[in-house]
């Protein structure tokens, strides 16, 4: 016998889980118990929606879905926007809430809305778990936020079935789907011709690469083969080493990096999109080839977004797509005028480090000094874009970052999950002054987590991203700039170690310094809010 608390520990224990975040309540103290009797570490945030990205840093740490606890009322309505980061990021989530019972809520109002209403506009799934089917629906909620494009999934428990004992409950679980490939036919056939006489072709590389078994190295492997130029989205980074001479970076948000990559891509005669979820594009990235080029896209899920149309379109595992779409292909010759080597290198200057410092001097220091299996997030903001096209990832998961929500604030809280369930790997968090602002109470988490997670702070006085626009619109500059914080003395204050590096040479010692201690170290980092402008 088990109660419902215990069985809901229990699944997902089984499911891989073994970290929890939230803020304790009342309502989910069985909840709480249960999880950490089963052995799933439940930790303290100070706010729902920096307990959300710790989770979410949990999960691409281990694969295992993250776990988001949060308790009724104000708990579930701070957690509506790390909720819809895990949706538009396609971030496998279970946001586990306490409810007052259906009979109570009939005639009391405290604290009381309808939690299911709320989330379910920003989930894939929620439900209110009941007397008898507990293990089912864990089961079903487990399954659907792992399921195709992965995302939150919401599980609301009322305070008098967590204790209830549970009957019957079974220990069966549902079978993943093995890896399906395209089924033989007219389509596969046409799609192979395609690749078979391509001579410029090109992939698109999307972050449903990383939700699928091999499916990132099958890309990598598909593309060497067949000499296709890879441009990733932001959050793919890596999944073709960004040193090989095939790589021509990321896209998404930066008009700079367009410039150079949708010529090249208009000049293509083979389009192949691999995982390619137009979630992280701006505006400018709807249907960029628009024809010129017939394009195969092997996804996860079926095109119901529009924002492009595919001549042929495979949904299942990417990576067997990609076998199969090469199987008896003779690779040939590509690009033979060279242009992708030429955009490679017009890219490799455009977002050069300025020799006389800026935000990419900082940016270039810190990947050179990272170790090879260190780990960086970072933050939205005009950093954000620059920081994508000077990093450079040597194989994909080694960036995090909310690309379809753009949340600010979630650099610190996802480097903060990632370590507590890496512990050995360095862990980089980036951030701008007004996003660390918003998020500044989690510093106190890593002091209390012992963390050793190194924080570099991007500090200007200004929502520097917001400012240009306002002056690229020709508008009145209000409420972008603030007033200066003194970071190092921050850090200090929680518990960690505080420095300002103004120059190449203080960052690298100080970084050096950083990944050698046993407690968090914040870096702050003075630059012009104007070193931003035309760099990206």
């Amino acid at each position: 016998m088990a109660n419902a608390a215990q069985i809901i520990a229990r699944r997902l224990h089984q499911a891989g889980c073994r970290h929890a975040f939230g803020i304790p309540g009342g309502e989910v103290l069985t909840l709480i118990d249960a999880l950490n009797e089963t052995g799933i570490d439940f930790r303290l945030a100070r706010h729902e929606n920096g307990a959300g990205f710790m989770a979410e840093g949990s999960y691409h740490a281990t694969g295992a879905p993250g776990i988001l606890v949060a308790t009724v009322g104000p708990g579930v309505a701070n957690a509506v926007n790390v909720v819809a980061n895990a949706w538009l990021d396609r971030v496998p989530l279970i946001f586990l809430t306490g409810c007052v019972d259906p009979a109570d809520a009939a005639g009391y109002t405290h604290q009381v809305f309808d939690h299911g209403a709320l989330v379910r506009t920003v989930a894939k799934a929620s439900f209110t778990l009941v007397d008898g089917a507990v293990d089912l629906l864990v089961d079903k909620a487990l399954a659907i936020a792992q399921d195709g494009q992965p995302g939150p999934v919401h599980l609301d428990l009322p305070i008098g079935l967590a204790g209830a004992q549970q009957t019957g409950n079974s220990s069966l679980r549902r079978a993943r789907p093995a890896p399906a490939a395209p089924a033989p036919g007219p389509d596969l056939e046409a799609a192979r011709a395609l690749l078979a006489g391509a001579e410029r072709p090109i992939m698109f590389a999307g972050l449903d690469l990383l939700h699928q078994a091999e499916a990132a190295a099958t890309a990598a492997r598909f593309a060497q083969e067949f000499g296709i130029p890879v441009i990733t989205t932001y959050k793919a980074k890596g999944v073709l080493d960004e040193d090989h001479p095939l790589s021509l970076g990321a896209a998404a948000i930066s008009p700079l990096a367009d410039s150079h990559l949708m010529p090249l891509v208009r000049q293509s005669d083979f389009i192949v999109l691999a995982g390619y979820d137009p979630i992280e594009m701006r505006v400018g990235w709807r249907d960029p080839w628009d024809g010129a080029a017939p394009v195969v896209e092997f996804a996860a899920v079926a095109n119901t977004h529009y924002v492009h149309q595919a001549r042929h379109s495979f949904i299942g595992h990417v990576g067997a797509g990609l076998d199969a779409l090469g199987d008896g292909i003779t690779p040939r010759p590509t690009w033979p005028g060279g242009e992708p080597a030429a955009v490679r290198a017009a890219l490799a200057q455009a977002f050069r480090a300025e020799p006389e410092g800026g935000p990419a001097v900082i940016m270039e220091t810190i990947c050179q000094a990272l170790p090879e299996d260190g780990v960086a997030t970072v933050d939205t903001g005009a950093h954000r874009i620059l920081f994508n096209h000077v990093w450079r990832c040597r194989a994909p998961g080694r960036l995090l970052q909310s690309m379809g929500l753009c949340t600010m604030g979630c650099a610190l809280p996802l480097a903060a999950g990632y370590k507590l369930a890496q512990p050995s790997r360095p862990v980089v968090a980036f951030t701008g002054d007004g996003g660390l602002e918003m998020v500044a109470g989690e510093l106190a988490s890593l002091r209390d987590l012992d963390l050793p997670v190194i924080i570099v702070v991007f500090v200007d006085d200004s929502l520097s991203l917001i400012e240009q626009k306002q002056r690229a619109r020709g508008l009145e500059r209000v409420a972008v700039d603030f007033g200066s914080t003194d970071f190092p003395a921050l850090a200090e204050a929680f518990g960690g170690v505080g420095v300002t590096a103004s120059s190449r040479e203080a960052l690298a010692l100080a970084f050096a310094a950083a990944l050698e201690r046993k407690r968090f170290t914040l870096i702050a980092c003075p630059i012009d809010a104007r070193d931003y402008d035309g760099r990206f």
